[in-house]
């Protein structure tokens, strides 16, 4: 690639690609991201080529591999352009159907179609999918659309105006003026404005002379992939936010901190930064402005922990990863002891979008105190899972139903965890709630990084908070007493009710620990591990009584609570069940009644799956 030495040169270069670009060329673009690797989309895309290769096509077809365009549920993924004709659950069996049918013939392949869950309508273009509805796009904007790995398809888009803007139009306090006044606050979780925190570390980086900015891109919570899916799929748009936040604060070398468990994600990224390189946009003299930037990863291991700014910057240290009390903060004293700033993947794939169309664009979307939009990882017990950004003040029940197709099997919706394992459990009764920083804190639970886990009424609101604190006891790196022992035994407390064998007195002692584990623990793990805990026990306490008082799990999932039956009425001998009893607790004859050794059964649940005739209950 060209090494562009002046702003005048890569503008007239971009000008080119702007202009010879045409996302309405006949093309198929296949989702590439994890998620539709997972389920085959590497062979099912090289079948594709394949069969294009060898359709003798009228019109040249491209097969571009793209990132997550966020609908995972429904992956692999393959969008028929320039119709947008969405092609949903693609096998390698299926490309021949597409390319003979739909790009010779051009008919629609029905089977392949998605099908609303509630309607039972069959739709075909991508943008009319229920899915995108309520969705306001700004940073998945190019996911689906661009091949991350090309820059050229970055630029052609607009990709680095926004640089160009900064460097040659705006001084580093406008730009964080600019910041301050788009209201953006940090999207890893804690919500701390972030042009006022850019503005902090410039501060203190005029007095000693150096600093650093990070990319936090450890991405822990069970169920969440916002970041490495930005990382897969866009990774420019993270990279030219970090270079204006350099740019803002001064500093001069940066690093992107990525757990190794993203392999695709780190991939990516390492190309996007050698051609970023290779043009002249990351390195010294960045377009003949005079500007220098460098920009390194370093892998995690894949502690959450880590995810806490200084243990974040111990761990990039080459030391062990746990946090350290503060003040001092990053912004005074961070990585090497020099001032050093740290945002998340999704607050740095903001900026491009907030300094190129400017703070009020971006400030009149959301709420009064929380703008902009939101990423969400929506997961568990629901239609549509996937990947979501949406206006900050949308309500839950958009979230869930409109967006997410609502629960499956025409189940109850019952509670939604939010902030991942740290956050907390918003109950259906609130199902109206606004999705903004100040409405969930008031309701006990977090915005944080954005994961979202749906729990249908068949879910046992005690075993979930129990899966959560085992997560976070888990992952406590051990430093402080409070989340070390306190989590242990807040875990163990609730295992016991779980077991049956719960006590008069336990949820106050546990609201009572809870408090002071968030009032004491070091760091934000720690003070934020009894969130589902607590929210829990706030909105489900008759859950937790029933478990406690009547020996009872009433969503029936606790083993030690549950006894398996055969309904003799219902029950015709088919011998199922019994020859897949692996604990040999179903005896019986066949055409006979069974019946189940309730001493035996170890409470699988495999009779139950398995039988035809909903003759096995559980009570």
């Amino acid at each position: 690639m060209t090494r562009f030495e002046s702003i005048q040169t890569f503008e007239e270069w971009q000008a080119g690609l702007e202009d010879s670009w045409n996302e309405e060329k006949p093309c198929l673009r296949v989702c590439d991201g994890t998620g539709c690797r997972a389920l085959g989309s590497l062979e099912m895309l090289a079948q594709l080529r394949n069969e294009v290769q060898n359709a003798n096509l009228d019109v040249p077809i491209e097969v571009i591999s793209t990132g997550c365009p966020g609908f995972c549920e429904c992956g692999p993924l393959v969008t028929v352009y320039p119709q947008r004709i969405s092609y949903q659950k693609v096998q390698i069996e299926d490309t021949h159907d597409i390319v003979q049918k739909t790009l010779v013939e051009g008919t629609i392949v029905d089977r392949l179609l998605y099908t609303d869950p509630q309607t039972g309508e069959h739709i075909h273009l991508e943008p009319d999918l229920p899915f995108y509805q309520k969705q306001k796009r700004l940073i998945l904007n190019l996911n689906g659309r661009i091949d991350p790995s090309e820059i050229k398809e970055y630029i052609a888009l607009g990709g680095y105006k926004a640089l160009v803007k900064s460097l040659t139009s705006m001084t580093p306090t406008q730009i964080i003026a600019e910041m301050k006044a788009s209201g953006l606050r940090g999207r890893g979780g804690a919500g701390f404005p972030t042009g006022l925190k850019w503005e902090l570390c410039r501060n203190n980086v005029l007095k000693v002379g150096e600093g650093y900015v990070i990319c936090n891109s450890d991405e822990g919570d069970p169920g969440a992939f916002m970041d490495r899916s930005v990382m897969e799929g866009n990774p420019h748009s993270v990279i030219e936010g970090m270079i204006i936040g350099a740019y803002a604060m001064e500093i001069h070398q940066g690093f992107v901190y990525i757990r190794s468990e993203y392999p695709l994600a780190v991939e990516q990224l390492k190309n996007a930064i050698q051609q970023a390189e290779a043009i002249g946009l990351l390195g010294k003299n960045i377009l003949g402005t005079g500007f220098d930037f460098t920009l390194r990863i370093r892998l995690g291991a894949g502690a959450f922990v880590c995810g806490e700014e200084t243990a974040l910057i111990a761990s990039l240290e080459g030391r062990i990863g746990e946090p350290r009390p503060r003040p001092p903060f990053p912004a005074q004293s961070g990585l090497w002891g020099k001032p050093s700033n740290i945002n998340n993947v999704e607050t740095w794939a903001n900026v491009p979008n907030i300094i190129l169309n400017g703070a009020q664009q971006y400030a009149s979307i959301g709420t009064e105190k929380s703008k902009g939009t939101k990423i969400f990882s929506v997961v568990g017990k629901i239609n549509n899972t996937g990947l979501v950004e949406v206006p900050m003040g949308i309500s839950l029940r958009e979230v869930v139903y409109d967006i997410g197709g609502g629960i499956p099997h025409h189940k109850k919706f019952k509670a939604a965890q939010l902030g991942g394992p740290s956050g907390g459990c918003i109950p259906a009764e609130l199902l109206d709630v606004k999705i903004d920083y100040e409405s969930l804190s008031s309701l006990g639970a977090i915005m944080g990084s954005g994961g979202l886990v749906v729990a249908d009424e068949d879910t046992c609101m005690v075993d979930f908070a129990r899966y959560f604190m085992t997560f976070t006891q888990q992952e406590s790196c051990g430093k402080c007493v409070p989340c070390r022992i306190g989590t242990k035994v807040m875990l163990e407390t609730l295992t016991r009710i779980c077991n049956g064998k719960g006590e008069p007195g336990d949820l106050d002692y546990l609201v009572e620990l809870g408090t002071h584990i968030q009032q004491s623990s070091l760091c934000g793990l720690g003070q934020t591990a009894p969130n589902p805990v607590l929210s829990t026990i706030r909105y489900f306490r008759d859950e937790y009584e029933a478990h406690i008082v009547e020996k009872r799990c009433p969503a029936k999932v606790c083993k030690s609570l549950i006894t398996y039956t055969i309904d003799p009425e219902l029950c015709v001998g088919c011998m199922v069940c019994l020859h897949n009893c692996s604990s040999n607790a179903i005896q019986g004859e066949k055409q006979n009644p069974h019946v189940i050794d309730t001493e035996r059964c170890t409470r699988c649940g495999v009779c139950m799956n398995m039988c035809k005739f909903d003759a096995v209950l559980v009570e």
